[in-house]
């Protein structure tokens, strides 16, 4: 069963950057697309972005295309989120999330490992 440990939330200033990461361990990690899901209190958790098992391929959603770079580091099990010019409608708890496939799905049916969350705060 994989394990799936994110982190580098916190609170940022509008227009600044944060890159989170997510470690996943016990599961071969270059096996699985990997993507990230965000969540506010009382909406339902929404795509922000995913990653084939090779990179090749990614999604994001269009909130967040052009702002955010999603990347991963096979040889360190690692999945990332470079998010730039944040905005304050971009807080949220981020979610890490492993495919059920290769491929880099969109839908939360499409994943089926989920990390805990951290937390990104956009405010002056």
């Amino acid at each position: 069963q994989v394990q799936l440990v994110e982190s580098g939330g916190g609170l940022v200033q509008p227009g600044n950057s944060l890159r989170l990461s997510c470690l996943a361990s016990g599961s071969t990690f270059s096996n699985y697309g990997m993507g990230w899901f965000r969540q506010v209190p009382g909406k339902e958790r929404e795509f922000v972005a995913s990653v084939s098992w090779s990179a090749y391929v990614s999604n994001y959603a269009d909130s967040v295309k052009g702002r955010f770079t999603i990347s991963r580091d096979n040889t360190k099990n690692t999945v990332y989120l470079q998010m730039t010019s944040l905005k304050p409608e971009d807080t949220a708890v981020y979610y890490c999330a492993k495919g059920r496939t290769l491929l880099a799905g969109r839908e939360l049916s499409a994943f089926d490992s989920w990390g805990q969350g951290t937390l990104v705060t956009v405010s002056s």
